[in-house]
């Protein structure tokens, strides 16, 4: 079935995000040309399609137009070599509404070593992830795609990682880890000060004063 059968017109984007349960894992399986065969029930309730309506369906059923060409390029590229590949990606759930994910990928081969299926497992970004570093990367490379197309863009991308001495899932990867460890941080230094704040109360209380 085609992706432009009318039943799957592709919805008019809407800046809203989805309401989902951040703490679950989307998982899909696709064939090696990225063919979806499975979604988890997760995966249907954020993206708003029934299953019947994915099944048989090239996985870019969901691709946002925010998403530069040139993520999913690379994307591909690591994934026809055997590599794992590790992305943000922002979706377009059917009612129009978007959600962000980052992807881990594990590949299925045959006994000859030929890649037979893509298992994709999906779970929430930090809002400050996505602020901080990744809209204003993919912003820059869609504005080049619309100037001066994708190759342009692949350009930057490589530029912009050399710079940084990191790939792409080094960058994804570092921007979460920093993330997290910040959260970490934060967590033990309120935990410090309530339990300063609690020492003082127990020694006022103590002495009367």
């Amino acid at each position: 079935m085609s992706e432009n059968n009318e039943v799957f017109k592709r919805p008019t984007p809407i800046d809203k995000e989805v309401s989902w349960d951040k703490t679950q894992v989307i998982m899909s399986k696709t064939n090696s040309k990225g063919i979806i065969e499975y979604a988890n029930e997760v995966f249907i309730d954020v993206c708003g399609y029934e299953d019947y309506e994915l099944m048989s369906q090239p996985h870019s059923i969901i691709r946002h137009p925010d998403m530069p060409k040139v993520i999913f390029k690379v994307l591909w590229e690591n994934l026809k070599s055997g590599n794992n590949f590790y992305a943000v990606v922002k979706n377009l759930a059917k009612s129009g509404r978007y959600y962000w994910v980052v992807t881990d990928f594990e590949i299925s081969k045959d006994k000859n070593g030929e890649t037979t299926h893509y298992f994709g497992r999906r779970k929430a970004v930090p809002q400050d992830v996505i602020t901080k570093h990744i809209e204003p990367l993919y912003k820059r490379l869609l504005q080049i795609e619309s100037v001066s197309g994708m190759e342009a863009s692949e350009k930057y991308l490589i530029g912009f990682l050399e710079e940084k001495n990191r790939t792409y899932v080094e960058f994804v990867k570092e921007c979460i880890l920093d993330y997290e460890q910040s959260q970490n941080a934060q967590k033990r230094m309120e935990l410090k000060e309530e339990e300063e704040e609690e020492s003082r109360g127990f020694f006022s209380r103590f002495f009367g004063r």
